[in-house]
C-alpha cells in the first residue's frame, strides 16, 4: 500500500537527492530515516534508564559485564 504525503518542494528535493546519493528509492530512504529516529529514541530511553540507576545497580552491572568479558576473552584464546 502506498500513500501521498505533503511536504514542501524543497524538502522533497532534499530527500530525493539524499536517497539518490545513497542509491535508495525515496521510500527506502524514508524508511531508513524512520529507523534512525526509532533508534535515537531507544538510545535516549536507555540513557535515561542508566542515569536513573542506583550506584549499587551500576556497580553490579559493571561486575557482571566484566565477568562476561573475561569469559569471552578466555574462549577466544582457546580458539
Amino acid at each position: 500500500m502506498t500513500t501521498t504525503i505533503k511536504v514542501s518542494d524543497e524538502v522533497r528535493d532534499r530527500l530525493k537527492a539524499q536517497a539518490s546519493r545513497a542509491g535508495l528509492t525515496l521510500g527506502a530512504h524514508l524508511a531508513a530515516l524512520a529507523d534512525a529516529a526509532d533508534r535515537r529514541e531507544r538510545l535516549a530511553e536507555l540513557r535515561r534508564a542508566v542515569a536513573a540507576s542506583s550506584p549499587e545497580d551500576l556497580s553490579s552491572h559493571d561486575a557482571e559485564s566484566g565477568g562476561w568479558e573475561s569469559a569471552e576473552l578466555r574462549d577466544l584464546t582457546r580458539a
